[in-house]
């Protein structure tokens, strides 16, 4: 079980008293750590830009505490992103809204829509509360690699170029939110698949959009073609030939390393094998700490066992296939 951690009133005030003097905050939120700036500091979000070498025109998410702030942000929230807030706020949801007139270009990446959400970690919830505001939190990682969901991820990302990192322990989840969008007519697109599937919107607001429906598409976090990669190059290969490829590829003594859903049939003496879980909540909270280890081991290449084709495994295979593009 996910230990849930709070932070002591002492953590709390240093990490407060940072934001508002410009700083940046690492801390956890139910999906993965973030990387914590006020959102209404400009001066503060360019430097979650510069900490992340991310590229300015990449949006961030605004994290709220509750709901009835959002009219800070948005200008305007149809009937169905309000019926979703109702469903799945706090939550792994983040909406992408008309933006208010106040929202910094930076924040939106010179859009005119702005992504928000209400996290529901209970550290996430103490600091946005003791805080008061907006706070844009992109993944507390460097642009386009793997995301963190453990404090020594991040300490291991930054060192001494972070003042706070607050200690959450795990993040329950492990991949970044579902990320939806609404047409001219408020029909719900998603434009990032997580926890949250497409089924379990439409049970909420029922039909959903097509994709050439809701064009153009607002830019929104983690939709590049590469994204949350390890250094080492990855490769996504079939469950039938996953043995056979781990193989073929350390003969001669090359090391490679493999992310499966079962234990390998024989030994390899040159293959870094994890046995990863066939549940879908499980393998999604232990990939990026599960491919961080394999990306320490110093091999050649990471093949990963292709997921089950299914619903539950659609976040997964995102996140896969963007992972894969360095490879």
């Amino acid at each position: 079980m996910v230990r849930v951690v709070r932070a002591t009133p002492e953590e709390l005030k240093a990490a407060v008293t940072a934001l508002r003097e410009g700083d940046v905050v690492a801390f956890p939120t139910e999906t993965v750590y973030g990387l914590g700036a006020n959102a209404q500091d400009a001066r503060a979000v360019r430097r979650v830009f510069e900490l992340k070498g991310r590229p300015t025109d990449h949006p961030l998410i605004v994290h709220l505490d509750d709901a009835r702030y959002l009219q800070r942000w948005a200008r305007d929230v149809p009937d169905n992103a309000r019926k979703l807030m109702e469903h799945f706020w706090p939550g792994p949801l983040t909406l992408v809204l008309p933006r208010a007139e106040s929202v910094n270009d930076l924040v939106t990446g010179g859009q005119d829509t702005v992504a928000v959400r209400v996290p529901s970690h209970p550290m996430a919830q103490q600091l946005l509360t003791a805080f008061g505001g907006g706070i844009v939190a992109p993944s507390a990682n460097r642009y386009g690699r793997l995301s963190p969901t453990r404090p020594e991820h991040v300490r291991e990302e930054f060192g001494d170029a972070l003042r706070i990192v607050l200690d959450g322990g795990e993040c329950q989840i492990g991949l970044e939110s579902t990320i939806v969008a609404f047409d001219a007519d408020g029909a719900v697109q998603v434009l990032r698949p997580g926890q949250i599937t497409a089924s379990q919107l439409q049970q909420v607001v029922g039909q959903m959009a097509l994709p050439a429906a809701a064009a153009p598409v607002p830019r929104v976090p983690g939709s590049t073609q590469s994204h949350y990669a390890p250094t080492t190059p990855m490769v996504i290969v079939p469950a039938s030939e996953i043995d056979t490829r781990a193989a073929a590829l350390s003969q001669g003594g090359r090391r490679i390393a493999v992310l499966a859903q079962r234990l390998p049939v024989k030994t390899y003496p040159y293959v870094t094998w994890i046995n990863a879980s066939r549940r879908p909540d499980v393998y999604a909270h232990d990939l990026y700490a599960n491919l961080r280890v394999l990306d320490k081991a110093r091999c050649t290449q990471i093949l990963v066992q292709e997921p089950p084709r299914e619903e539950r495994w659609d976040a997964i295979h995102d996140r896969l296939r963007r992972g894969a593009q360095r490879g």
